[in-house]
């Protein structure tokens, strides 16, 4: 066993994260303006909600990805952070608060998502929609991406999407299809796809997708799940690591060595993704403006 192996293995067993997955402190000037400028606004980031380890990165750049139609999810996905259970009702104002922060920040590329919304018959596309209106009347120059729920597979909310038209209509297909069901209860794979080609058939929107690894699936069924993101007309893919955000989530399986990562860029590449973004750190948002 050569020794970075041996210095993976031993991680594994202690739990300790290896040195590639040193994070930025959540501090600094630009972390601080942020943070009061949302809580200003009264609007949430799926940077807080779901502890993104780039948070403190980002906002010192001065950038965030908003969470819209609140915090709480209809769904209880075992890999995320952010809490489930009753949601509350929509707040009309939200979009324009949203949009007036954007403006404030001058934001060149905008990131939106959102909860799942399954207590809502469109899953809130209208509300994702209104924003996405919004946002081209404060800021008609800047890129919208937004990253969405499944929407339970209901086209009628994918073409309120694609009428707001966004430049990146963005979705998660998580993880591999074997395991679905201890990640992602209340979720499809295959319903995933189905709104990704839609979308991708429907409309020139960009569409993207995101994976996370680490949770015990072999290189063999990540190579499956990017020939059928390529097969449907995903354009961008983002992998990243794995991480436990508590004691109540699934543990981390391994800790994915960044070689691995390079070598699965180049496995999407070559699938036919014209744009792979691959790392430790690399989340669905994270520098979604250079992508």
């Amino acid at each position: 066993m050569d020794k970075k192996a041996k210095t993976q293995s031993k991680n594994e067993l202690t739990g300790r994260k290896p040195s590639w997955l040193k994070i930025t402190a959540f501090s600094g000037k630009g972390y601080e303006r942020v943070r009061k400028r949302l809580k200003e606004y009264g609007l949430s980031t799926v940077c807080q909600g779901a502890n993104c380890p780039n948070r403190g990165e980002c906002f010192n750049r001065g950038t965030a990805t908003f969470l819209i139609m609140g915090s709480v999810c209809t769904r209880n996905c075992r890999f995320c952070d952010i809490k489930g259970g009753t949601p509350v009702k929509l707040d009309s104002t939200e979009p324009n608060r949203l949009a007036k922060m954007a403006a404030e920040l001058d934001l060149k590329h905008v990131v939106v998502t959102s909860v799942t919304r399954d207590d809502l018959p469109d899953g809130g596309a209208g509300h994702f929609a209104s924003t996405i209106e919004e946002l081209r009347r404060h800021l008609p120059e800047a890129t919208i991406e937004i990253l969405t729920p499944d929407f339970k597979g209901d086209t009628r909310s994918a073409d309120k999407i694609i009428s707001a038209g966004p430049d990146v209509f963005n979705h998660n297909v998580e993880t591999v299809p074997r395991l679905y069901s201890s990640v992602r209860p209340g979720a499809r794979y295959d319903r995933s796809l189905d709104l990704l080609k839609y979308v991708a058939e429907n409309s020139d929107i960009a569409t993207k997708s995101g994976i996370m690894v680490g949770l015990g699936e072999s290189l063999e069924e990540i190579g499956q799940v990017v020939a059928d993101l390529a097969a449907i007309g995903v354009r961008m893919l983002t992998i990243g690591q794995y991480l436990q955000p508590s004691k109540e989530h699934l543990p981390v399986v391994r800790f994915v060595h960044p070689d691995e990562f390079e070598d699965m860029r180049i496995l999407a590449e070559e699938a036919g993704i014209l744009r792979v973004v691959s790392g430790p750190l690399v989340r669905s948002s994270y520098r979604a403006e250079m992508i």
